[in-house]
Formats: C-alpha cells, sequence, structure tokens
C-alpha cells in the first residue's frame, strides 16, 4: 500500500508540474502573438525578436517548455512510472 501511495503522489506531481509548464507556455505564446503587432508599426524581424526577449512575460513560454519537458522525461520514484 505504502508503494502504491508513493508512485501515486510523483504522478501527481509530475503532472501538477505539467499543467504548471503548459499555462506558462501558453501565457508567454500569447504575449509573442500579441507583440507581433509590432511588426505592423515598423519593427523589423531582429528587433522583435530582441524585444520579445527583453520581456518576462514571452520568456514564460521558455521557461514552461523548459518545466514540461522536465515533467515528462525525469524519471519518477518507480520503474512502472506513467510519463505523460
Amino acid at each position: 500500500m505504502s508503494n502504491r501511495l508513493i508512485i501515486g503522489e510523483v504522478m501527481f506531481t509530475h503532472l501538477f508540474f505539467f499543467l504548471i509548464g503548459f499555462g506558462l507556455t501558453v501565457i508567454g505564446c500569447t504575449y509573442w502573438v500579441i507583440y507581433l503587432n509590432l511588426m505592423t508599426v515598423g519593427f523589423t524581424l531582429i528587433e522583435y525578436i530582441t524585444f520579445s526577449l527583453s520581456r518576462v512575460e514571452c520568456l514564460y513560454a521558455i521557461i514552461g517548455f523548459i518545466i514540461m519537458t522536465l515533467a515528462i522525461f525525469l524519471k519518477g520514484g518507480h520503474i512502472l512510472d506513467l510519463y505523460i
């Protein structure tokens, strides 16, 4: 019983971090799309990329993607652990 409880906790921890990473990725990508309007104002592609990478909101997409990747590929507490 104790072993199943530990496996379940690890799975829910992975699921929790996956969902947090997914939420951050959605927020970051949304801001990237919103900031695409700067291209119509006259920003070049290099200026757009530089501006986007300097904004914390856009970095959420990168941070969220890293968290999702770690939640999927890091090994859990048991060999039979479910990978999302």
